[in-house]
């Protein structure tokens, strides 16, 4: 009996892995139309904001059927790579934005040919205008300090599946532009709406998905530490760059197969906040003491393959002279180029990290991580 039950547990994994799909199955595109507003989110945005904004996405679209383990272990989630048009309705001081930008789709509900799905972009943004005081007098626009700019969207939909090819849409979205302080001024721009859209797949939207019975990977427990760097400006427009050091020590538990929960420290050093205090002889001989940031952090990383998505919220334990809020967030990804169950480097990362206190941007962290 048991090598019976044996030999059909290897024909039926035979036949899962013989599925074939069509080439061309489960890849296509979607248009969406939005309609919205920019709101002021800090007290120091003072110019004016248009009563409506619009904007128009392209998304190209590919729905995974589990060929590799994490695409079932994750249900399947969709990726995609959109580009977008925004109007903000203000030329002459917002202009317009063009992105363009990796993202993924989770569907967090589904019933019959109904479906409720959440989306994430991360990418990059053009502005067509930005503050400028040479060598056009441009200076009203105090939300965005450059041309090239983080653009980031966030999106829920409500979708109806007509057939295998096609399907209408409707939902909610937020959209964020700036440059993480980069280049001054950096307020950002945010812009809420609703938006109505369309997906066609040429194939097929519905791919044979491969189910097998997976393994559970171990909750494992990994000593990680990150090095990155950043560049801001001292405060004033065109002025120039100073970098930013940061380091990270924590320790992770990978859980269900496909998060990873963290808790840490982190540290940063702000070439800046030294350069101001020795300019205005503020605190002679002790401003590097005073440059430096120390915080303790918890978070949880979302695995996709390669891939992982990171959240982290972090509590000042001391902060530099130039002070902010208590706490910050971060939002990025890790590109792993290293990923191992057994031996002593498991994991090997690239990442970029935002940094945020609420809706103002702080930097971005370009690093690298190894996980022990």
């Amino acid at each position: 009996m048991k090598r019976l039950c044996l030999l059909l547990c290897l024909i039926n994994t035979l036949i899962v892995q013989a599925q074939e799909n069509k080439p061309w199955s489960g890849f296509g595109f979607e248009t969406n139309y939005s309609s919205g507003k920019v709101f002021k989110h800090t007290k120091k945005f003072r110019a004016d904001v248009p009563d409506h904004s619009g904007s128009f996405e392209l998304n190209f679209v590919k729905q995974t059927f589990g060929r590799r383990q994490w695409q079932q272990r994750r249900h399947y989630p969709l990726f995609g790579f959109g580009f977008a048009y925004t109007n903000y309705g203000l030329d002459s001081i917002y202009g317009k934005c063009i992105s363009m930008y990796p993202n993924l789709q989770l569907r967090l509900l589904k019933i019959g040919n109904f479906e409720w799905t959440f989306k994430a972009g991360f990418g990059l943004g053009y502005a067509t205008r930005k503050y400028e005081r040479t060598p056009v007098w441009d200076t009203l626009n105090t939300a965005i300090g450059s041309h090239m700019n983080n653009y980031t969207v966030f999106e829920t939909d409500f979708r109806y599946r007509i057939n295998k090819h096609l399907d209408v849409q409707v939902g909610g979205n937020f959209s964020h532009m700036s440059n993480a302080a980069f280049r001054q001024p950096n307020l950002g721009i945010n812009m809420y709406g609703a938006h109505i859209g369309l997906r066609y797949f040429p194939v097929t939207s519905q791919p044979e998905r491969i189910s097998k019975d997976l393994n559970p990977l171990k909750n494992r427990w990994l000593l990680q530490a990150r090095f990155g760097m950043s560049a801001t400006e001292l405060g004033l427009a065109d002025g120039p760059l100073f970098p930013v050091y940061l380091g990270s020590l924590y320790v992770s538990k990978r859980y269900a197969s496909r998060n990873k929960a963290f808790i840490g420290v982190d540290y940063s050093y702000h070439e800046h906040v030294y350069v101001f205090l020795r300019n205005n002889e503020i605190v002679p001989g002790k401003e590097r003491a005073n440059s430096w940031k120390s915080a303790v952090f918890v978070g949880n990383e979302f695995l996709f393959g390669r891939v992982g998505i990171m959240l982290q919220v972090g509590w000042y334990l001391k902060q530099a002279m130039l002070k902010q809020d208590k706490y910050y967030e971060k939002l990025g990804a890790n590109l792993y180029l290293v990923q191992r169950e057994k031996g002593l480097l498991k994991e090997l990362y690239a990442s970029v990290l935002l940094k945020t206190h609420k809706t103002q941007a702080e930097l971005v962290e370009v690093g690298i991580g190894a996980g022990f």
